[in-house]
């Protein structure tokens, strides 16, 4: 029985049991496995600080971009109000212009003593068009020239042997502009062209 038993001890030494447990593991092994894990872990914290970094610059990017659109267009804005803040108040001037342009042909084939009359209702025109001028209203040139609709506003088409057609003959009232802006549009009789009939 004593020899059974030392063999069942060098069976179970031998046995492929004992072969697969493995050795403990010794310090230096686990001191790598440790230090590998912070390392690892500083390398993930560096490149999320990164990204994070990378991301920061392209929204500050976006934002100072943004920013300049801003300043771009409040200063476009503020000059836009400047040129155009009297707009109203010129188109009704205009009427008074007007008013005197026409005080001024009425009376210009006359020969009376409301000569004195007329030449102050001429100073006063003058002046008030050099108060336009100072401003950057300007007459728009209709007569002669062709007929077009974003400056003009047709009021009538004539048979004309004069002037070909789609050109304007005649304007019952003057346009004007307001700096590149249409401020009033001319009011103007066109061409049918020659001979034609409504």
């Amino acid at each position: 029985m004593i020899k059974t038993q030392s063999s069942q001890k060098r069976n179970e030494k031998s046995s492929p049991d004992a072969d697969t447990l493995q050795p403990p593991a010794d310090d230096k092994t686990l001191e790598n496995e440790t230090v590998s894990d912070p390392v690892k872990e500083l390398e993930n914290r560096c490149e999320m600080a990164e990204q994070e970094s990378r991301q920061n610059y392209e929204r500050l990017l976006r934002v100072s971009a943004d920013f300049e659109n801003f300043k771009k267009r409040s200063f476009r804005e503020t000059d836009d109000f400047r040129k155009y803040a009297n707009e109203l108040l010129l188109l009704e001037l205009l009427t008074v212009v007007d008013n005197l342009e026409r005080a001024i042909q009425s009376t210009s084939g006359e020969n009376n003593e409301a000569g004195c009359v007329i030449e102050g209702v001429e100073m006063t025109l003058k002046a008030l068009l050099k108060i336009f001028e100072r401003f950057s209203v300007k007459l728009i040139e209709a007569v002669g020239k062709p007929f077009d609709p974003n400056f003009h506003q047709a009021m009538m088409q004539e048979a004309s042997d004069l002037y070909p057609e789609n050109t304007i003959i005649s304007e019952f009232q003057k346009g004007y502009m307001l700096h590149d802006r249409l401020l009033r549009p001319s009011m103007v009789v066109v061409s049918k062209g020659p001979g034609k009939t409504e």
